[in-house]
């Protein structure tokens, strides 16, 4: 198998994603959608002299006793991409995602222009959320570059793997990876303390010391940007709290409504012109009321109105405001804006001119774009969405 040649028909498809399995023609994934390359099925033999092509020693030996492992790659003259390889029935298995050399700008993104202010915070955790192959890393890896082109700080990340390659510019960057650089998160994040950073990045918070420690690095001054599998800014506060047991809540509650500076929250959209997806984003920004509605366990029920309302003053917005923009300004098609909303039913309602008893949630999303630059609405609907990346 010429699996070079693979890779290039994956580039050439603008695919996000690349599925090789011993008896099936090579799967790629295109704007969410799966679809199959005109490319003979591999054998389980090319399947694992590609593997052993890919590995290094260490790596074989460690996939030989786990069956499975995560690392990334480069190809030269092409892209670098981010692997996976497993076992399936006997026969390794390969998911290959293809991560774009030069770092996208959050504008080319699309993304909020909150996000952007977001990334110059002077302390903090930030926490960007999505299901797998929402953007989350992409996103941060912008918010790195954005820092890196304008201002000198020393800037720390543990990832699993590498995926963006950052080069120094106006910052000193320096990227661990978890096994060839450290041995875990947990570990990464404990050590990097003493490294003198001042912006951290955690490739994603996966258990209770790790989220402990992220909190403890904001808690003394760091920005700590990572990412969470969380649908949204609520879901996001209870999946912190759930970490810990319960006797500690109360306690941990304290914690984040010291720490925490904001939730990013994301989906990606079908385009209504077929050119790419666009991010839906909801961004939920610390302010006092927000802190009180976390300290109280019988309130955060109100959390989600009290986004829907900041838009103005602090830049924050609901899934729901963000989809409604988009769908005003052409971007989106309306059967994609009533999938991708929380309350699919109040958007029909809205769409009509029929006004719901909780029609204060919308805070005048659509109406005037022009008026809420916090929002970051894209313009138009022509031209091709961007090249997305994410972790698993």
């Amino acid at each position: 198998m010429n699996i070079r040649a693979v890779l290039e028909k994956m580039i050439a498809a603008r695919a996000s994603d690349l599925h090789l399995k011993a008896g099936t023609a090579p799967v790629v994934r295109v704007d969410g959608i799966l679809y199959t390359l005109d490319e003979p099925a591999p054998a389980a033999s090319e399947l694992r002299e590609v593997s052993d092509q890919l590995l290094n020693d260490e790596q074989r030996l460690y996939f030989s006793t786990h069956n499975e492992i995560d690392f990334a790659f480069g190809v030269s003259g092409l892209a670098r991409f981010r692997a996976n390889i497993f076992m399936q029935r006997g026969t390794p298995a390969l998911a290959l995602r293809h991560v774009p050399v030069e770092v996208p700008a959050i504008e080319d993104l699309l993304l909020p222009a909150g996000v952007r202010e977001l990334a110059f915070s002077p302390r903090g955790l930030i926490l960007v959320t999505g299901r797998t192959g929402s953007g989350k890393s992409t996103t941060l890896a912008a918010m790195i570059d954005a820092i890196n082109k304008v201002t000198t700080r020393n800037i720390i990340t543990v990832e699993d793997p590498i995926e963006f390659l950052h080069r120094d510019r106006m910052s000193f960057i320096h990227q661990r990876e978890v096994c060839l650089d450290t041995r875990s998160f947990h570990d990464g994040l404990k050590y990097v303390l003493r490294q003198d950073p001042d912006i951290i990045l955690v490739g994603e918070i996966r258990d209770l010391e790790t989220m402990s420690t992220a909190l403890m690095a904001a808690d003394t001054g760091h920005l700590v940007l990572s990412t969470l599998h969380t649908t949204d800014v609520v879901q996001t506060l209870q999946r912190i709290i759930s970490f810990y047991p319960p006797h500690q809540h109360d306690e941990v509650r304290m914690s984040i409504a010291s720490n925490l500076r904001a939730v990013i929250s994301q989906r990606l959209i079908p385009r209504r012109d077929g050119g790419g997806r666009v991010p839906g984003v909801e961004i939920m920004v610390s302010t006092p009321t927000i802190r009180e509605f976390i300290l109280d366990h019988t309130k955060v029920s109100l959390i989600q109105a009290a986004v829907a309302e900041g838009v103005t003053q602090y830049g924050m917005q609901t899934f729901d405001q963000s989809v409604l923009n988009l769908l005003r300004e052409g971007v989106i098609s309306e059967e994609e804006a009533l999938k991708n909303c929380n309350n699919p039913n109040e958007l029909s309602l809205k769409l009509k001119g029929i006004s719901a008893t909780s029609d204060r949630m919308w805070g005048g999303a659509g109406e005037e774009p022009a008026a809420t630059p916090a929002l970051g609405a894209p313009s138009g609907g022509g031209g091709a969405g961007p090249n997305w990346t994410s972790r698993e």
